[in-house]
């Protein structure tokens, strides 16, 4: 199976002091609206275990609650995390998760088949699977080989103040309100979370991690 990747966030992470998290809301024009747009992608160190980091993928943004309600993985769309440990760039570590029949399955951590923007599914280092969690039912998680996952409706995380940046970019504003209005308020996100052993990915010093969202070619 090959699979094209339709959209990359991409950061430097330091096992030492690990917390990233990179944001798009409605910008990427060829996938806004679908089931692969990316609305955020955090990294960070677990606050329950030193030795392992969680990577979370939030796809689907600005669900209303009736939307989420309904709301499903699309079992076309693969999500990726690549994890670069040597600083060239190129993905030497994905984790990779994949929907079928409400379930979420995930791969690797693996060094993946193929690199860049053409991936192929690991299907033979399954790590772990979890039933997708329905909205507003308690959240379904299930651990395996020391990896940990969920998948499921989630309140969408990230905040901005979309009607205070407007007047600052007008020349009306020098700077935010605190308190700020949450733009995002109300609505949720379809959200992929997996903590897998820091020891499984390198263990120690600076890696770089980006998450692709993968459509069936």
């Amino acid at each position: 199976m090959k699979i094209k990747s339709l959209v990359a966030f991409g950061a430097l992470v330091v096992f030492s002091s690990i917390y990233l998290y990179a944001a798009d809301h409605i910008e990427a024009p060829g996938v806004s609206g679908t089931t692969s747009d990316i609305t955020d992608y955090y990294a960070f160190e677990s606050p329950e275990n030193s030795s392992n980091i969680v990577l979370v993928a939030n796809l689907q943004g600005l669900l209303s609650p009736t939307a989420t309600a309904s709301a499903t993985f699309d079992e076309n769309v693969m999500v990726e995390f690549n994890i670069d440990t040597n600083d060239d760039k190129v993905e030497d570590l994905v984790v990779q998760c994949y929907f079928k029949d409400g379930k979420m399955m995930v791969y690797g951590p693996v060094a993946p088949t193929k690199t860049g923007v053409t991936s192929q599914l690991e299907d033979g280092a399954s790590s772990v699977s979890v039933n997708v969690s329905a909205y507003q039912q308690s959240p379904i998680m299930a651990t395996a080989n020391g990896v940990k996952a969920f998948a499921g409706p989630r309140d969408d995380p990230f905040f901005m103040d979309f009607s205070q940046f407007g007047e600052i970019l007008a020349g009306n504003a020098s700077g935010f309100n605190d308190p700020g209005m949450d733009t995002f308020a109300g609505t949720n996100v379809m959200s992929v979370v997996v903590e897998v052993p820091k020891s499984q990915i390198g263990g120690t010093g600076t890696i770089n991690t980006w998450v692709t969202s993968n459509r069936k070619q």
